[in-house]
């Protein structure tokens, strides 16, 4: 039996598809797309918050999609542990949501920003990262509010209990302004919340999975949660 992704869909979502194939067609893992409207996860055993505009990021990204009823199920999901990954739009739902800290806001350039960066791998030992080999990789990005604010007590919080997962740096693994795309907090690019079991990650795995694309870094990531789903016996 094989694991099974949960991909959440809000109306303007665009990024949906992009992980269903990165997990069923390229990984070959099971996945099901779980409609905004519903309230049943469909046993899934990680449930995907898509990248996109989800309600066209209107009052702000993310503000409308936490009161989506799905949305209900996946925070009680993740709070009886359930793996959880947020990515790009997904990220800023999580943050609206409350199941990590911290808030979005506009690119400091204030452009749009679609390129390819680096990314250290901050914490090695977490259920998102723990196959990952190399100390740098390299993940496509696309946003325009992905500058991660938080005060000085969460950020510090968040570096005392190794919840910063991803930074950004340059190829070198250095981090510096120069690095940063968007203005984050501490060049921040993902971070988990305390238990572990959820993350939000502003750049894009599922966009780097396919070889033809020349880059599968993202695969990793993905690999990663599954290696922890069975050591936590469940597959």
């Amino acid at each position: 039996m094989k694991p099974k992704f949960g991909i959440v869909e809000f109306p303007g979502s665009n990024c949906d598809h992009d992980a269903y194939y990165a997990v069923k067609k390229i990984l070959g893992y099971d996945a099901e797309f779980l409609w905004h409207k519903d309230t049943d996860i469909k046993n899934s055993d990680v449930i995907i918050l898509p990248g996109g505009f989800s309600y066209g990021d209107y009052l702000r990204t993310g503000a409308i999609a936490k009161f989506a009823p799905i949305m209900e199920e996946v925070v009680s999901f993740a709070n009886s542990g359930g793996i959880v990954i947020g990515i790009c739009n997904g990220f800023q739902v999580l943050l609206e949501s409350g199941l990590l800290p911290g808030v979005m806001i506009k690119n400091e350039s204030l452009k749009f920003v679609c390129k390819d960066v680096y990314l250290k791998v901050v914490n090695k030992n977490s259920t998102f990262t723990s196959k990952i080999e190399k100390d740098i990789i390299k993940i496509p990005i696309a946003h325009g509010e992905g500058n991660y604010f938080a005060d000085d007590d969460t950020l510090k919080s968040l570096k005392e209990n190794n919840q910063i997962v991803f930074e950004y740096v340059n190829k070198n693994g250095e981090v510096d302004e120069a690095s940063n795309p968007n203005g984050s907090k501490l060049n921040i690019a993902g971070i988990i919340n305390a238990k572990g079991n959820v993350i939000g990650m502003m750049p894009h795995p599922e966009r780097a999975c396919d070889s033809i694309l020349g880059n599968i870094d993202g695969q990793q990531i993905f690999n990663s949660i599954v290696s922890n789903l069975k050591l936590l016996e469940i597959y």
